[in-house]
């Protein structure tokens, strides 16, 4: 795996930057946990009954990113790209799915989410969760996404190693 592309977390700085950079890690260590793969190859499931693949979980981070970012903090009233129900499991059914169609999705939520993080006036703004029934901070969004990434890149190491040995983040 291409870790050179691959952009470090700082180590100092403030806490805007810290949070996304990490966030930034995070994302680029999915994409390398795909990288060189075929369609199939990111279709393959973990183990029965999971339903849990590499394409799977590029899919079900796009939704997240959609609901955090446009959803929750811009306010926009759109609907998930994967379930007319909201349903974020709706997402790791790569059946059909392919890795153009996921990484499209999945890099256009992550721009739009660059863009409203950018253009927040601080990590103070809030938007509504409707699932929690409360008003929450750009600040807890972006730590929830660090959170999120954190844990499906180990399953993406437990997937990828599955499929063709290569292990490492």
């Amino acid at each position: 795996m291409n870790t050179d592309e691959r952009p470090a977390p700082p180590l100092t700085g403030g806490e805007r930057e810290m949070l996304r950079g990490f966030l930034d890690f995070h994302r680029a260590t999915l994409a390398m946990k795909c990288e060189g793969l075929t369609d199939e190859q990111l279709r393959l499931r973990s183990s029965p009954p999971s339903t849990l693949s590499l394409l799977g979980l590029v899919r079900h981070m796009a939704e997240v990113e959609r609901a955090w970012f446009r959803r929750v903090i811009n306010g926009e009233d759109i609907p998930f790209v994967w379930s007319e129900e909201g349903d974020y499991q709706a997402a790791y059914d790569p059946a059909g799915s392919t890795r153009a169609e996921a990484f499209t999705a999945w890099q256009a939520e992550v721009e739009h989410a660059r863009r409203i993080e950018r253009e927040a006036t601080s990590l103070d703004v809030t938007g509504y969760q409707a699932r929690w029934q409360a008003d929450v901070s750009l600040r807890l969004v972006m730590l929830h996404l660090i959170h999120e990434y954190a844990r499906h890149n180990g399953h993406a190491d437990f997937l990828r190693e599955a499929i063709d040995g290569t292990v490492g983040a």
